[in-house]
């Protein structure tokens, strides 16, 4: 199995309360259409949160394949799954996998991409393929990526015994075993809980069909060779069954970002070449700077005054 170069990229929205010359600049980076999305949420963190997976999307494909920032455009397909453009460089781009995923105040990237070379190459196996477009899990390549973040916390008003009850057909027995471990008080039930449906999610996101399959035929082996802790992030000895069956195409890690936030991704018929941590990133290396005037439109600053009014999640 061929091993890519994997991009981790994190943002950190607590640390973060943007400038209206900052949301102007960053809301005139994004696609029109996109602005129109973003404006349907009600809360600005999910607003927030939205408009920053774009720019970590943008960041990643110019950096990826050196097209100019503010030239990067993305399309959706039927499931309203987000994917680039190709430009004029067509098949001698390098072939791309990326997702986006947040909760609270992290917004995470992955993405793993061929080399240009090895995209050609594949391109001159397959001339009768169409190459306009390149969707986040190329079908020429065969590769594919998905992410997932969640808070290691729990607000229901049930206590966690019912939680699980209410979940009970999410995870296989197997799963349930491992949460419900004699050794395991309360917040370890919890935190191995997050564990497994981070990884379910990241699993069917690369997937691209959401949380609509059976997830107690995805069953997890978690890797127990370590505690899943900062210092030792990622783990990556965790296996997939998916009907009984061994997934041997594909890899996980497991990451646990600031004690409170435990994250996976999914690799599909690939490896990175190495297992790192995300890397934190700040707001000004998500922007390019625009040699036009177009972040100081009238219509897009008082389009972000407008985003600013929104009201904060009463749990921020």
């Amino acid at each position: 199995m061929s091993r890519h170069v994997c991009t981790r990229w994190a943002f950190d929205l607590g640390a973060w309360t943007p400038t209206l010359p900052q949301l102007t600049q960053a809301v005139a980076a994004i696609q029109p259409e996109e602005r129109t999305r973003l404006m349907k949420f009600h809360f600005i963190d999910d607003f927030l949160s939205s408009l920053i997976g774009r720019l970590l999307m943008r960041k990643y494909v110019s950096v990826c394949t050196a097209t100019a920032y503010h030239q990067v455009q993305f399309a959706r397909d039927v499931r309203g799954k987000p994917y680039w453009v190709r430009g004029q460089s067509g098949s001698l781009s390098p072939i791309l996998s990326f997702n986006v995923s947040h909760q609270g105040r992290l917004v995470l990237l992955a993405g793993i991409t061929t080399s240009a070379a090895a995209a050609a190459a594949d391109t001159d196996t397959d001339n009768d393929k169409d190459n306009d477009n390149d969707t986040a899990g190329s079908e020429a390549a065969d590769f594919g990526i998905g992410t997932d973040v969640m808070k290691i916390e729990y607000a229901g008003g049930k206590s966690l015994s019912d939680f699980f009850r209410l979940m009970k057909g999410k995870f296989s027995a197997q799963e349930w075993s491992y949460i419900g471990r004699p050794q395991h008080n309360e917040p370890a039930q919890l935190k191995a809980f997050m564990r497994h449906w981070c990884l379910k999610e990241a699993y069917v996101k690369e997937l691209g069909v959401g949380i609509t399959v059976e997830l107690e035929k995805i069953s997890f082996s978690v890797d127990t060779t370590h505690s899943l802790v900062e210092a030792v992030s990622p783990l990556i000895g965790t296996t997939l069954r998916c009907n009984d069956r061994p997934m041997d195409n594909w890899h996980f890690e497991e990451h646990l970002l600031e004690e409170k936030y435990c994250a996976a991704i999914a690799f599909r018929n690939c490896l990175p070449q190495n297992h790192g941590r995300f890397e934190m990133l700040r707001f000004d290396e998500l922007i390019a700077k625009s040699a036009d005037a177009a972040e100081l439109d009238s219509s897009v600053v008082a389009y972000c005054k407008e985003a600013l009014l929104k009201p904060h999640k009463s749990d921020r």
